[in-house]
């Protein structure tokens, strides 16, 4: 059967209606574009009415009365003043305009693609926070996912900044495992190539991701506002520790958060082990550390690299050794031993005496040691003593003669450093690339934070005593020898460095302190000008009472077997 054709008017009738429809919206935008202010003068007008109509309502009974008498003496005022009440119809006009204005929408909650990111971990939490007996899961399949996350931050790109998370009581969080499980979920589902901290509440039940900003790397070497006795180790995040100082970071000066290692006779952690990766700033840290030991003490540098990474401190005022080879090691250590008996002899004396002690014994000794593991294996295998056993006196009692001890190795060498300095050693840091369990079995407890997606030079992590995990960042102390090292960075180390030649400071003369011959300091070679004034003070300089013990078997230092 044949189909009929459509009416003319039928199936010619679309186009003209269509073409209808775009003259209407053309028009009815043209007509809005034009009546665009009166409409908005119209919708404030309605606002500002429901706004008053709504105060009126909340006003008591008692108090309307007066309201209507002042207003009504306002309009009296109005109408009597000259162009009053032309002026009075512009104000009100141009309030209805400013409360009619459109405004950007306030976002009161997550988009779209926010709440299908929260909705997608919180069923990923779902296995390790619910159990199957529990009546009234937090955490359940296809549950509610505002009830447990009581806060969250999205940046720009739609990425979780901060996330509150509550869950149940019943979850083990006081188990490192169970803990870990939670951290690598978040990490893994939250976006890899940031850093995360996380804070657990165990007591409220609360846990707290926040993604961290990179710890700056621009910062030199410099002096920093510190005090007698304290370094600084490098900086951290700025809610980790309650202090700051000023630092010059290029051009301009900020305040930083500094992680401070306090020594001395009060310290309850008075010597550092500093472990790391080739390349990770176990040596940047040692020259950090010996350019602000060298504002109020004496430095003794052994470097068992033996790559010259030290040479811009040989021959400072200050610097009392800076040996690389076995023999010139082992003999300054040697003396080191012997200079801390002497210290802690010369101390006890004075106490019986009643007198205070000396200012030689009060001046702080560095003891400075890069890679001892590769001297203690040539001394293995030359049948000589291990440098590391003249670090037990040191070590133990250091503190109380004012002796610091500082050692840097890398991973690959733990296995040699010996019991004192494992011992003894209470401050840790490790710095370049490292596992958590690298981590945690160095400094006794696991970081809070992920590992961060690029490790420059100089960053890791610091724990000093029992106190809590910190990022590091060393500032960057390089070799100003080395020809890879920028301008800036060479200029700010060697403003650091005492100069050449500078006659160094007389020490005061002493009584002897027990029997058998005088003694000397190690030698230090001392650019100083030729002159009797010269000579005087430099003799002056090495001269030292008599130690406990001769030191008879000690050779100089830079003395060679």
């Amino acid at each position: 059967m044949a189909r009929r054709p459509l009416p003319r008017i039928l199936s010619s009738g679309s186009a003209s209606i269509t073409r209808s429809r775009e003259i209407a919206r053309t028009a009815a935008d043209s007509a809005t574009d034009v009546l665009h202010p009166l409409i908005t003068v119209v919708r404030g007008l309605r606002l500002l009415a429901v706004s008053g109509r709504q105060k009126w309502v909340a006003t008591p009974k008692e108090r309307r009365g007066p309201k209507l008498f002042l207003a009504a003496a306002c309009v009296l005022v109005v109408a009597l003043v000259p162009y009053g009440p032309i002026l009075a119809l512009i104000t009100v006009m141009g309030a209805a305009a400013w409360k009619g204005r459109e405004r950007t929408p306030v976002r009161t909650g997550p988009d779209e693609s926010e709440t299908a990111r929260l909705r997608s971990l919180y069923e990923a939490l779902v296995p390790y926070f619910s159990r199957a007996d529990d009546p009234d899961p937090l955490f359940a399949h296809g549950g509610d996912w505002a009830k447990a996350f009581e806060g969250y931050a999205f940046d720009q790109d739609g990425r979780l900044t901060r996330l509150h998370i509550s869950y149940p009581a019943y979850f083990t969080d006081g188990e490192a495992a169970a803990r870990s499980r939670i951290e690598q979920l978040l990490h893994t589902k939250s976006g890899r190539g940031r850093e995360y901290h996380f804070g657990w509440d165990e007591e409220a039940g609360r846990l707290v991701m926040t993604v961290l900003d990179a710890l700056p790397t621009t910062i030199a070497a410099q002096r920093f506002v510190t005090a007698p006795g304290e370094t600084v180790l490098g900086f951290t995040d700025p809610d980790a520790v309650s202090r700051t100082v000023p630092v010059r970071d290029g051009d301009t000066t900020v305040d930083a958060s500094p992680v401070v290692w306090r020594t001395g006779g009060r310290s309850t952690e008075p010597h550092l082990l500093a472990v790391g990766q080739p390349g990770g700033g176990t040596t940047t840290l040692i020259r950090s550390i010996a350019l602000q030991a060298l504002q109020h003490g004496d430095v003794i540098i052994v470097d068992g690299g033996g790559a010259g990474e030290y040479g811009a401190l040989s021959g400072r005022p200050g610097v009392l050794a800076v040996e690389s080879g076995l023999g010139g090691a082992l003999a300054t250590l040697e003396w080191a031993a012997h200079e801390t008996e002497r210290r802690l002899i010369t101390a006890n004396l004075a106490r019986q005496s009643g007198r205070p002690a000396p200012d030689d014994i009060r001046r702080p000794l560095w003891i400075l040691l890069d890679r001892p593991g590769v001297l203690g294996h040539l001394a293995a295998a030359d049948g000589r003593p291990d440098p590391q056993e003249l670090l037990r006196i040191p070590l133990r009692h250091g503190r109380a003669a004012q002796v610091t001890v500082v050692l840097a190795e890398q991973f690959d060498a733990l296995d040699t450093l010996t019991e004192a300095v494992r011992t003894h050693t209470r401050a840790r840091a490790v710095l370049g690339p490292a596992s958590g369990e690298q981590i945690e079995a160095l400094l006794g407890a696991a970081p809070h934070t992920t590992p961060p997606p690029e490790v420059p030079a100089g960053r890791g992590y610091v724990r000093l005593g029992t106190g809590p995990v910190l990022r590091l960042q060393v500032p960057a102390t390089p070799d100003p020898y080395d020809d890879a090292t920028s301008d800036a960075h060479r200029r700010a180390v060697l403003d650091l460095l005492p100069g050449r030649g500078e006659p160094m400071e007389a020490a005061p003369a002493r009584e002897p302190a027990g029997e058998g011959p005088a003694t000397e300091r190690v030698p230090v070679a001392v650019e100083a000008p030729a002159g009797p004034a010269a000579a005087v003070a430099v003799e002056a300089r090495v001269a030292e009472a008599r130690p406990a013990e001769p030191l008879a078997k000690a050779q100089p230092a830079g003395a060679e077997s």
